[in-house]
């Protein structure tokens, strides 16, 4: 039999052992564990601008793609950028900011981050979304197109809803409904997207500004609507003013154009009198 003592010093030591390798570990393991948070955030960028990846091939895809990353504020201004691989504007790169923690502060003093993704066809903005649905956050990202309206596509993504039901948002084939949909009315109004219960077909809402919600999932739904609303709210400022600038830099266009066409007709004439 072993006295008290050796069983209390001999169990101190293995668990003095035990923790110091755990720790150990986890300190040696922490940069790997870093750059597979990266990569997986990667991933979901890009997947929410149509464009599928791998781990080995995440990182290229993305500096390939992601032209511009960019911290917006409530107001609509563009207060950091990021672009070529260095900072262009600003200190704070949007990659490395965390959305929970910037919903939590008060708005005028939180910043958004905008991923500008550019393939051979088009332009698209990425931003991401944070969110609560039935057992714990929810999250994901959201592409639209160069008109900052129309849905290319989403990723979401959830700790702990329910087999079957609520985790169902993280299924491929629900969120290919949000494709086309659309966040501005005809007015120009934000609207969001909202999950309808019983099936678009069945509710009021405009089939462009709807997604039918997850049959047994309401509550999970409802916090995917609640989600799109509140974090997309957060950038419709920074929408505005894009389209609004690209209008003008359209209509400069449009006019310089037109006094080309008209500067040459004038000179087609002359040549004819001559």
């Amino acid at each position: 039999m072993f006295s008290n003592k050796y069983i209390f010093v001999y169990t101190a030591v293995l668990v003095t052992v035990v923790a110091a390798v755990l720790s150990t570990a986890a300190i040696l393991l922490q940069p790997m564990q870093t750059k597979n948070v990266e990569i997986e955030k990667m991933q979901n960028i890009l997947r929410s601008a149509d464009i599928e990846s791998t781990s080995d091939n995440a990182v290229s895809l993305y500096e390939q793609y992601i032209t511009e990353e960019l911290l917006v504020n409530a107001q609509g201004n563009v207060c950091d950028v990021y672009a070529q691989g260095r900072m262009q504007k600003g200190n704070l790169r949007a990659f490395d900011v965390n959305l929970k923690d910037e919903l939590a502060k008060p708005k005028d003093q939180a910043l958004f981050p905008v991923f500008i993704c550019q393939n051979n066809t088009e332009k698209m903005y990425v931003v991401p979304l944070q969110g609560k649905g039935l057992w714990g956050p929810i999250w994901g990202y959201l592409a639209l197109k160069a008109d900052l309206n129309t849905i290319i596509g989403v990723t979401l993504d959830h700790k702990g809803e329910t087999p079957g039901l609520g985790a169902e948002i993280a299924d491929p084939k629900f969120q290919s409904f949000f494709k086309g949909k659309e966040i501005f009315n005809t007015n120009g109004e934000f609207v969001s997207v909202v999950l309808v219960k019983g099936g678009v077909k069945n509710g009021n809402i405009s089939v462009q500004h709807a997604v039918d919600a997850i049959s047994g999932g309401t509550i999970t739904s409802n916090g995917v609507t609640d989600m799109l609303k509140t974090c997309l709210s957060n950038y419709e400022n920074y929408f505005q003013k894009l389209k609004q600038q690209m209008e003008t830099d359209l209509s400069s266009t449009d006019s310089v154009s037109l006094n080309d066409s008209v500067q040459l007709n004038a000179v087609i004439e002359a040549s004819i009198v001559e």
